[in-house]
């Protein structure tokens, strides 16, 4: 069967058509005729595209639609992962300790070392932070942790010019559990409003427990389990450290006897469990 004859008016104006910048495509919406066939008709002597401002504008369209599609398959891409983190999340949270007091005070110990206030002399317990996320988890761990007097909480803002200091209050308050009789006069930080700074919203909190004894047994529950830990690693690791030394020593360093390493190795699980 005998395909559609196309005559000189159609080349005439698929000819005028190319001249205008319009694409392969384009034409064969409008006229219905093949892109093989326009190509076989002016693909040589044309050269399409046939101006660089049409080629700029189609390639400028393509650019786009390119890249809106590259960000909606990223973007679903970055969903289901952190769907699937979420889920192995979940699923692996269900095997904590929770029920364990040990647990927490663990995690309030890791909390403080990063945030808390350490230094020589410090009186009380104290910790620093912005992010009113990580203020009420340490909170909440220091209350379930430990028989606490709520009045011997003190909390100390200190903001930015652009803070409203009635609102970053009733935030903080609010956040903390804690009433606003107990927050010392806010300290507005003295930078120029022209300077260039990273902002927050809720400005610095400084949450103060006045009872060093807590803070000094917080220290060292957080120094016994890195000592614990880190003397307690997997043996996979420990056998891989073994290995290293005995290449560069010759010999098993001294404390190192592969008899201790296993043994050691051997009661770090058993030890784990009583946290439980």
């Amino acid at each position: 069967m005998r395909g559609r004859i196309y005559t000189k008016e159609d080349k005439r104006k698929v000819k005028k058509l190319l001249l205008r910048g319009i694409s392969y495509g384009e034409i064969t919406r409008i006229l219905g005729i093949p892109k093989s066939t326009i190509s076989t008709w002016f693909g040589v002597f044309l050269k399409k595209p046939i101006n660089r401002q049409a080629r700029k504008e189609h390639f400028s369209r393509i650019h786009k639609l390119a890249s809106i599609a590259l960000k909606n398959r990223w973007e679903i891409r970055r969903k289901e992962e952190s769907l699937s983190i979420k889920n192995g999340v979940e699923k692996e949270l269900k095997n904590y300790p929770f029920e364990n007091a040990g647990f927490y005070k663990a995690m309030l110990a890791m909390l403080f070392w990063a945030e808390g206030s350490k230094y020589k002399g410090v009186t009380g317990v104290k910790f620093t932070n912005t992010d009113p996320e990580l203020a009420s988890l340490y909170i909440t761990l220091l209350r379930k942790c430990y028989d606490v007097d709520e009045k011997k909480f003190t909390i100390k803002l200190h903001v930015h010019y652009y803070h409203s200091i009635k609102k970053v209050k009733y935030f903080w308050s609010k956040i903390l559990g804690v009433p606003l009789s107990q927050f010392s006069k806010i300290y507005i930080k003295k930078r120029s409003k022209t300077k260039r700074f990273r902002k927050n919203f809720s400005g610095i909190c400084f949450i103060h427990y006045k009872d060093s004894r807590i803070r000094k047994e917080i220290v060292e529950i957080g120094h016994s389990l890195a000592k614990i830990i880190a003397n307690y690693a997997p043996i996979a690791q420990r056998i891989e450290h073994l290995v290293a030394d005995q290449k560069v020593a010759g010999s098993i360093p001294a404390g190192r006897t592969s008899t201790s390493i296993l043994y050691r190795s051997k009661f770090f699980n058993p030890w784990i469990s009583t946290l439980r």
